[in-house]
């Protein structure tokens, strides 16, 4: 019930968690409605103010958080938390290597796989430390981001970078052999070496606080084709991996929505305990919270058994024998206890101008994604809208995630999780500790070895069935981001209908006719053929100069006709929050110079009102948080 009253598709980017979120707000839509309608019918209309009255305060009650933002609760309940929002994040983290695998021609080299998976989960638990202590200081998850796997596909794809037949094989490919490292090792090195050059624009952009000026001009009409895009841009890895064995993801994929949809509200009960009821049975909501690791785990099983019992075949020429769970070998065993990530470590990262180009256009959909990632936060935590410098902080912090990210090798950014966001609605616990102490637990996951080198002996079909839920999500979720506009008018449905058409015809003619790009100029035709093969590239372009060259009014746009006023007061926690920790915002406040700092707080600018600038950054993100604009690409 912590989320009734707002919109289902406020704080989803997409992603593992983003469907039981968008479950538990809709549930909690209707248990909060329905008494209102009990109590209309068979009442005297005197008795309905009261009535009103009542529910208005048992929606409070619902609402009352248990922990502030800095709060220090239990330790036990922090480790119980922490341990919840790092399995929220669990099937978008994982399934970003999984997919880079098979442009990188590491499908069939399991050890490296683990290897990947160990890094991501070791960059995003310190970039979630980053983000907490010195960037916006809400309690909010970095992870990886799907905005920058289309481009990141589209760039693997290039003529140059195709992977030899031979690395599809896997009776061909000896990963111990120095010729197949160096075959995913140069892709890998290019691949990290684009993404540390473009995260320096979103750095620029945070620290700079040009992100208020850009946010002007970025509405759902830009927002909308360019999440549904990296949904759909991602339907073959999901057909392909769900095709080498259909009765296995479909089962993956029922039993997600048996878990989601139809189980949802059927409470088991567990062992819980207290001073006051000592030992006793508590209700939870297995079904509800982790539907996607439950399908996956039952699958999982199910496989493991059939592998066992020795029904799929075991020759890799027939047909369903990805689904064993005995395919990757000796992964486990020969996977090390520890590993420790570092920069680097697949050699000196090279750069690529064109991807560059290409992972540029996924940098700023991140930036959109976690402006309104701040505002849902701080709506849920019971603070006041996050000020400007901690908006520009948060973003150059993000930005510098990006950084590490591709220093580390992960061959992703980093992003800010909206469904881990949604989780503080359902916990009613926002305190910082508990998402410093998920950032330690992923940080421990990156470092443990055989963890990683377990998820990596998921059945191909298994990892499918959860791809066709997760990017099925992600594209309902971009398409729902055009509620806040004017749907009746011509202009939004030429928008959005063109956009989206153009971002599938334009790269599907590129992609058939590689050649027909010459500039006369070898990287300008590398980047323009990226661009154009980036489908979310050309519908939220398209998408962002029609509708600020058309006219048309602020409803039609889906903008805010009013100025946001400062409403601070009637938060739980002050501005204070997003000062800077250990002192500093007190070392600064007597330096004159600080205001003119964007991303450094100043009190005399938080006490006596909000600039222009800010009162445009808290109506942009007051819209996206409200209307559910970003979707979360982990």
């Amino acid at each position: 019930n912590s989320c009734s009253g707002r919109s289902s598709q406020q704080y989803v980017k997409g992603g593992a968690g983003c469907l039981y979120c968008v479950l538990t707000t809709v549930l909690a839509s209707n248990l909060l409605y329905l008494p209102l309608q009990m109590s209309e019918e068979g009442r005297e209309p005197e008795g309905q103010e009261q009535k009103s009255h009542d529910i208005s305060s048992a929606s409070e009650d619902r609402n009352q958080l248990t922990y502030l933002v800095t709060d220090a609760p239990p330790w036990y309940l922090c480790i119980f938390l922490a341990i919840q929002h790092c399995l929220t994040a669990f099937g978008a983290t994982i399934s970003i290597p999984l997919i880079l695998s098979e442009g990188l021609c590491l499908q069939h080299d399991s050890l490296t796989q683990s290897h990947l998976i160990n890094s991501i989960f070791f960059v995003s638990g310190l970039c979630t430390l980053l983000q907490v202590t010195f960037g916006v200081r809400l309690p909010i998850l970095q992870g990886g981001t799907f905005s920058l796997l289309t481009p990141t596909m589209a760039m693997l794809s290039m003529p140059q970078w195709e992977c030899p037949a031979w690395t599809r094989n896997a009776s061909l490919v000896d990963t111990s052999l120095l010729v197949f490292k160096e075959e995913w090792q140069i892709r890998l090195r290019n691949l990290q070496g684009s993404i540390m050059v473009a995260s320096l624009l979103q750095i620029v952009v945070g620290f700079s606080g040009v992100i208020g000026f850009l946010m002007r001009f970025i509405g759902p009409l830009t927002i909308a084709p360019t999440i549904t895009l990296i949904g759909l841009s991602l339907f073959e890895s999901s057909a392909a991996k769900a095709g080498t064995h259909w009765g296995i993801s479909a089962m993956t994929t029922l039993l997600i929505i048996l878990f989601s949809q139809y189980l949802r509200l059927i409470p088991v009960p567990v062992p819980a305990y207290n001073k006051i009821k000592k030992l006793h049975t508590s209700k939870f909501y297995i079904f509800q919270r982790f539907s996607i690791l439950l399908g996956i785990v039952v699958s999982w099983l199910f496989c493991y058994i059939l592998t066992v019992s020795d029904v799929l075949p075991s020759n890799p020429a027939h047909y369903g024998h990805l689904a064993r769970t005995d395919v990757k070998g000796n992964v486990i065993s020969d996977a090390s206890w520890f590993t420790f990530p570092y920069p680097g470590q697949w050699g000196v990262p090279a750069v690529s101008l064109a991807g560059v180009f290409g992972l540029m256009s996924g940098i700023f959909c991140t930036m959109a994604e976690s402006v309104g990632d701040y505002y849902a936060c701080a709506k849920l935590s019971g603070a006041p809208p996050p000020p400007r410098h901690a908006i520009n902080r948060g973003i150059g912090v993000q930005g510098l995630g990006s950084l590490l990210a591709g220093a580390f090798g992960t061959g992703n950014g980093t992003t800010s999780f909206s469904e881990n966001v949604a989780v503080l609605g359902i916990t009613k616990v926002s305190s910082r500790r508990v998402i410093l102490l998920s950032g330690v637990f992923m940080i421990l996951i990156g470092i443990f070895g055989k963890i990683s080198a377990v998820i990596t002996t998921i059945p191909d079909p298994v990892v499918g069935g959860m791809f066709m839920v997760m990017f099925g999500v992600i594209t309902a979720t971009g398409i729902s981001n055009l509620q806040s506009t004017d749907m009746n008018s011509s202009r939004t449905i030429f928008i959005f209908g063109f956009s989206m058409f153009s971002a599938l015809s334009i790269p599907n003619w590129i992609v058939k006719n590689p050649g027909s790009l010459h500039t006369g100029v070898k990287e300008v035709d590398h980047v323009l053929h990226i661009l154009l093969t980036t489908n979310m590239f050309v519908g939220g372009f398209l998408g962002f100069i029609l509708d600020n060259t058309i006219p048309g009014t602020k409803r039609e746009r889906g903008l805010p006709d009013r100025e946001h006023e400062d409403v601070s007061d009637k938060f739980s926690a002050s501005l204070e929050l997003y000062d800077l920790p250990f002192g500093i915002t007190s070392f600064l406040s007597s330096q004159s110079w600080v205001r003119y700092v964007p991303f450094c707080p100043w009190r005399d600018r938080d006490t006596d009102g909000r600039t222009e600038d800010n009162n445009v950054m808290l109506r942009r993100g007051s819209e996206l948080s409200s209307h559910g604009e970003i979707v979360e690409m982990r």
